[in-house]
């Protein structure tokens, strides 16, 4: 009977060691595949610093035999961007064929893709700048419908209107704090192009609760309103959709089946 007992417990134990060497092979292999693909978004769209880079698979072997990886998503902090000098770019890939790549994917690849996010985020800091309002900070709509990403979004952003530009006006010859209710929008001129339009004075709770003189209120008004060119997305993406995600501005759009090289991936 111990002969049976200890025979059984050798035939388990000796399962999961081969179980526990197959996951951390697995794992070692996904993690080397994103390190060579960081590796190679960053040389081919001449990024500073590689991206992070996620291959969404589990296990990961399976579909790089395959050649299907069905979540891929890249993301680039401070990258040097047109107009407002850092922005972060993301790019994410659903159903992603690897029929003209390896699973160590290549440069000059063709990837088609089932579905493709695409987003280009500016935070307060370098958006501020831009406007001339040093201390800009932005917020979404108080009346935004919150999801379980806190949004209205799949991703998390808010709606388009109402959102709350907070920051002083010094343009507007006005040295305190005001809270403006801006809309963004896509310009119809220029898709590459985005809007922003003040359209009031925000006081009460979570807010700068300042009341501006009538007399001052054009110009106030005026100083948070701009155009924001050459703002072109991941892969050449069409923008869809323009919001909040905490105190950034996120321009994103969503194409489906379509097919991409990684040197698309900074547009300017």
């Amino acid at each position: 009977m111990r002969k049976v007992l200890f025979a059984v417990l050798a035939t388990l134990v000796a399962v999961a060691v081969i179980a526990v060497g197959a996951v951390g092979v697995d794992y070692g292999t996904s993690i080397y595949a994103e390190y060579r693909l960081s590796s190679t978004v960053r040389k081919a769209a001449d990024l500073k610093s590689d991206p992070f880079v996620a291959i969404l698979a589990f296990p990961f072997v399976p579909q790089a035999m395959r050649r299907h990886y069905d979540q891929l998503e890249i993301k680039a902090g401070a990258v040097e961007h047109a107009e407002v000098g850092k922005a972060t770019l993301e790019a994410t890939m659903y159903s992603v064929d690897l029929t003209y790549a390896s699973w160590l994917i290549r440069a000059d690849a063709k990837l088609p893709v089932g579905k493709l996010e695409s987003r280009i985020i500016v935070d307060s800091t370098h958006l501020g700048r831009y406007m001339g309002i040093s201390d800009l900070m932005v917020e979404a709509p108080p009346s935004v419908t919150n999801t379980a990403t806190g949004g209205v979004t799949a991703s998390g952003i808010s709606d388009s209107h109402g959102l709350v530009f907070s920051g002083t006006p010094k343009s507007a010859g006005f040295d305190r704090r005001v809270s403006v209710s801006v809309d963004l929008s896509i310009a119809p001129d220029d898709q590459a192009t985005l809007v922003f339009t003040p359209t009031g004075i925000v006081t009460g709770p979570d807010s700068a609760n300042q009341t501006v003189p009538a007399d001052k209120r054009d110009a106030v008004l005026r100083a948070f309103s701009a155009r924001l060119p050459d703002q072109r997305l991941p892969f050449g993406v069409a923008p869809k959709t323009e919001g909040a995600r905490g105190s950034d501005v996120i321009i994103e759009g969503i194409a489906y089946g379509v097919t991409v090289t990684l040197d698309g991936f900074k547009q300017s």
